[in-house]
């Protein structure tokens, strides 16, 4: 956790802010760097800074208390899912191992030969229902995936490259 007392003492250190040593333990690189370069944002950001520093302080301290929530969540495998450039990826902290949301869809539609529903994406992949139809449908949209409806209703997601070709597929 971040302290209110350190923050102040690499304020003051930084020659009142103008260096942004502040910023950047508080993880706002950034704005340190145009800190370093501007002087402080020529000396108004260094004043705004030190009185909204308790502010910025319990800001980063909630900040760090959810990215440790989000890390520890799926208990002993601490597997901790996030979003990274619109990609998510699974990630085992571990192993250092990163598998990629759409590999473990193609897994499973490998598995399952080339029919997947957004249930047993989201079950295997560990991701709400909404981002696995979001997945899926973003490989619909890209001429990967074919959308389907079953004779029971039901909406499926067919991926032809998985399929049996020599069978017909049944159910549609």
């Amino acid at each position: 956790m971040y302290s209110l007392l350190f923050a102040y003492f690499l304020w003051f250190l930084s020659f009142f802010g103008i260096l942004g040593l502040h910023r950047i333990y508080l993880g706002k690189i950034p704005t340190a760097i145009l800190w370093m370069f501007t002087g402080g944002l020529f000396g108004i950001g260094t004043i705004y800074d030190f009185f909204t520093l308790p502010s910025q302080v319990r800001e980063a301290n909630i900040r760090e208390a959810l990215y440790q929530r989000q890390f520890n969540q799926h208990g002993n495998k601490k597997t901790w899912r996030h979003v990274n450039d619109g990609e998510s990826r699974i990630v085992r902290p571990e192993s250092g191992y990163t598998e990629s949301l759409e590999r473990k869809i193609l897994k499973l539609a490998k598995e399952n030969k080339g029919i997947l529903t957004v249930s047993e994406v989201a079950l295997t992949a560990n991701i709400s229902l909404d981002d696995a139809k979001k997945h899926l449908d973003k490989l619909v949209s890209s001429g990967i995936a074919e959308l389907r409806v079953r004779k029971t209703g039901a909406l499926v997601y067919v991926m032809p490259d998985f399929t049996d070709r020599d069978e017909p597929l049944e159910d549609f």
